[in-house]
């Protein structure tokens, strides 16, 4: 929820919190099955935990304000907005325009990670190849998109994504479009995620009043069989606190999904190593919690976040991002030297290479500093300047 006020609901951080701790479960499951699967194995599957928890809380670092309505923002400004100019030049001097009118978080998480700013470490954070290769759900680049226009990393990055997966032995598509396949722990990272943030939503919606107390016990209780929801209902009785009784269902049913998700990946293990499985795990779980997950999925897209005032606030922050990108884009690339641009350039911390030798990576400086913003800085710094 896009600048929620006074009200505690989750952001960025509580949810890259939560998915990492269940991401770690689903990783200690898995890990210990495989071991007595292959006992003999010198594979360090005991490590799986720590990759995915470290991969679950990079998952989002690369979303920019206002969430993915703030990529959206973005991807028009250049496709269809003030930026549309600068197509040409971008191509003339060999920079990828797909990687802009495209703009992905996914492959901007990758960049954060691994990209040398001024004056940082060479490596970024200095992660490892599996943690990386774990938080890339689409390995390929902005020339060969999925079917949703998705991509894992931009062409800034690209050279280097393709000696991680070669290291991994990630195997690949194409060589050019360059296109892998799925790592196999990005399914964990991915499923982790997927767990979590319908679930907190709907608990969310339940505390902002989108939700009654009713709809939400139902949508939760759903996802079990009858016997269940009788011995349910009897904890539930143990308490008064309506807050206390739906955070008890939240948690009951992270517990069934990540059963259900360790589960699928275990008996489709061959599939999933061979880069031949279909979909998300979560998209495969048993046929009850499967309904359960699906209607509380149509819910969620008509009472929570088609709601107006989310929809609201995602309409001035595609107005507050189209407005930075465009200050402080025309700065770098068109009016370097006036007054006014130099003033601009000033609020641009060092460490974005907005002096860069092409117009391709003084654009994506702009994203850096842009995309990082969270969505209160980004509103003041609207503010300040307008």
């Amino acid at each position: 929820f896009p600048l929620p006020g006074s009200i505690f609901v989750h952001n960025r951080l509580t949810h890259s919190i939560e998915v990492s701790s269940v991401g770690r479960s689903l990783g200690v499951i898995i890990s210990r099955e495989l071991r007595k699967r292959y006992p003999e194995s010198p594979a360090d599957f005991e490590d799986i935990s720590s990759i995915v928890a470290a991969g679950c809380l990079a998952h989002d670092l690369g979303n920019p304000p206002f969430g993915h309505s703030g990529e959206t923002a973005i991807s028009s400004f250049f496709s269809e907005g003030k930026g549309k100019h600068l197509e040409q030049k971008v191509k003339e001097e060999g920079g990828r325009w797909e990687d802009f009118i495209n703009f992905e978080g996914n492959a901007n998480s990758i960049r954060l990670l691994i990209h040398q700013f001024n004056g940082r470490r060479k490596g970024g954070f200095a992660m490892t190849y599996s943690m990386l290769a774990s938080i890339a759900k689409y390995p390929y680049s902005s020339t060969a998109p999925n079917q949703k226009g998705k991509f894992g990393f931009f062409q800034s990055e690209e050279s280097d994504f393709g000696r991680i997966a070669n290291e991994l032995g990630m195997i690949c598509v194409s060589e050019n479009p360059l296109q892998f396949v799925r790592h196999p722990l990005v399914y964990l990272v991915e499923a982790a995620d997927d767990i979590c943030y319908k679930i907190m939503d709907i608990e969310d919606a339940h505390k902002l009043g989108l939700l009654s107390t009713e709809q939400t016990i139902c949508l939760f209780m759903n996802f079990f069989d009858e016997e269940k929801q009788q011995k349910m209902k009897r904890t539930m009785d143990r308490v008064s606190d309506t807050n206390e009784q739906i955070a008890y269902l939240r948690s009951s049913v992270i517990g069934l999904l990540v059963d259900e998700c360790s589960r699928v990946f275990l008996d489709n293990e061959e599939t999933i190593m061979l880069g031949q499985f279909e979909g998300a795990l979560i998209k495969h779980i048993s046929p009850l919690p499967n309904r359960a997950n699906k209607e509380a999925t149509t819910i969620s897209i008509s009472k929570i976040y088609k709601t107006k005032d989310v929809v609201d606030i995602e309409l001035a922050g595609h107005r507050i991002i189209g407005f930075l990108l465009e200050t402080f884009i025309t700065a770098v690339t068109e009016h370097p030297t006036t007054k006014y641009s130099e003033l601009i350039i000033s609020r641009i911390p060092e460490q974005f290479e907005i002096h860069a030798d092409s117009t391709y990576k003084r654009i994506l400086a702009v994203l850096d500093f842009v995309s990082g913003m969270t969505d209160v800085y980004a509103l003041d710094l609207y503010r300040k300047i307008t």
